[in-house]
């Protein structure tokens, strides 16, 4: 339960920019960024959209993605990836 409430802050306008702003940063649309997460396109579109919003599982997922890119060779997917970590998950 824990877990969840550290998403809880995330409010809908923010939350459809992340989903967004990290797909833009992987340079996917949004059939490959759902393939990438496990999840369906049309789940990926009502979140940009801002129709849903992503599990916790999901947004566990998220960050650790984000972790991941926080780390890449590429600087400029590194930085952009640490910002938009800064953004969300501070």
């Amino acid at each position: 339960m824990a877990f969840h409430q550290q998403y809880v802050s995330i409010e809908q306008p923010a939350m459809s920019q992340l989903i967004r702003e990290l797909r833009q940063n992987l340079k996917l649309t949004q059939e490959k960024f759902a393939v990438h997460l496990g999840v369906s396109f049309p789940t990926i579109n009502r979140w940009e959209n801002g129709h849903a919003t992503p599990s916790p599982l999901a947004l566990k997922q998220i960050e650790m993605l984000l972790n991941q890119l926080s780390e890449s060779a590429d600087a400029a997917v590194r930085e952009r990836s640490q910002e938009i970590r800064g953004k969300y998950f501070s």
